[in-house]
């Protein structure tokens, strides 16, 4: 009844994936960048110990699916020739800081659009435009002399950007994820963090499996990543006739479509409020999403395109990009905190523990 190529087949796929990611993520608000805001407003390690978990599992389940359908990640842009850790970590110090301004990184940016909060639509639109600026537009010219810079990627050389050890990468995260549940039964809770982290891998199959056996169109070995093909989404948008649909611009729509769909289900969450009245949002969302942007297309990825899609490949350059991220954003979450400027609308916290201290917030 229907004959379809293969390409495709794939993008319907990468709808499904997106359908899925957004579900998960919005039911139990996964987010990298929340899980900073939580911990530096009620010391609450429950959405980071889901982060954690998710890159656990993706790492796992990544390596199982490479090694028994022979898939070679090390062709991936993770492990791209003449590699540059200065701007890789430039960009994940870019996207770090943008993330916190913008009250969520680009994958959260989708969720909050997509279940209610207008304002998230502005920090889209700005990824997207600085992610295409970054990569094709005026901003490439300014930034190509430091990404391709001769002395830089010499320097970086010394340093090889190869695959980490599996079993020391993984045993880091479960020290980490132990210090944050705290309590053993909790991590039996965070099945949200599982089930992200095996999209992951489920990315890598359908890209590299059935991407391969593509004739009609070449299929690139990817993942869940979200800054870059956001703006490709918007171009596709705009002006369909220089693009075409792909898996990444597919799985975009899907996790706009699956947060949509979920909001009815689990209507609790509505981010039409912010805790402080003073902050302007649309100029924090802008500059903000601006910030991911152009960090995002220099890190090669953003808190889930590194910090869970490129670790998985446990690629080094990934390990720095995501720990960049991780203290940009640490730091201007505590910034941003000090100036009440780190909105707080909702409490998210163990189902076995209580907040002993009452947080001052307003819906």
């Amino acid at each position: 009844m229907f004959d379809l190529e293969i390409y495709e087949i794939i993008n319907i796929l990468g709808l499904i994936i997106g359908l899925a990611f957004g579900a998960i993520a919005q039911k139990n608000q996964f987010c990298f960048s929340g899980s900073i805001k939580d911990y530096i407003l009620t010391k609450s390690t429950k959405r980071a110990a889901s982060v954690v978990m998710a890159m656990i599992v993706a790492i796992i389940s990544t390596t199982f699916i490479a090694n028994h359908f022979e898939i070679d990640l090390t062709q991936t842009n993770y492990y791209k020739s003449n590699i540059n850790y200065f701007a890789i970590i430039f960009g994940g110090l870019l996207f770090g800081s943008g993330m916190m301004i913008a009250d969520g990184c680009s994958s959260r940016s989708l969720v909050k659009y997509a279940q209610g909060d207008s304002n998230a639509l502005v920090t889209l639109l700005f990824i997207g435009l600085f992610a295409y600026a970054t990569t094709k537009g005026l901003l490439f010219g300014i930034l190509n002399p430091f990404v391709n810079n001769t002395t830089l990627i010499e320097w970086s050389s010394v340093i090889e950007n190869t695959q980490m050890n599996i079993y020391v990468i993984i045993g880091i995260l479960f020290v980490i994820l132990l210090l944050l549940v705290k309590k053993i039964k909790r991590i039996f809770t965070l099945i949200d963090g599982v089930l992200i982290g095996l999209l992951v891998s489920i990315a890598w199959y359908v890209s590299g499996v059935m991407g391969a056996e593509s004739l009609e169109r070449e299929i690139a070995l990817s993942g869940i990543s979200f800054v870059y093909p956001i703006g490709k989404t918007i171009e596709l948008f705009s002006y369909y006739e220089v693009n075409e649909l792909s898996f990444a611009i597919t799985l975009v729509c899907g996790v706009l479509l699956g947060t949509f769909l979920m909001s009815f289900a689990n209507k609790k969450y509505s981010f039409g409020c912010t805790a402080n009245q003073n902050i302007n949002k649309v100029k924090y969302n802008m500059i903000g999403g601006s910030l991911m942007g152009v960090g995002g297309v220099l890190a090669i990825g953003c808190t889930v395109g590194q910090g869970l899609t490129g670790l998985s490949t446990l690629a080094f350059a990934s390990l720095l990009a995501i720990l960049s991220i991780f203290i940009s954003g640490y730091i201007t979450a505590i910034i941003l905190n000090k100036r009440d400027k780190l909105p707080m609308c909702f409490i998210f916290e163990w189902n076995d523990d209580k907040i002993n201290k009452p947080i001052d917030f307003q819906i």
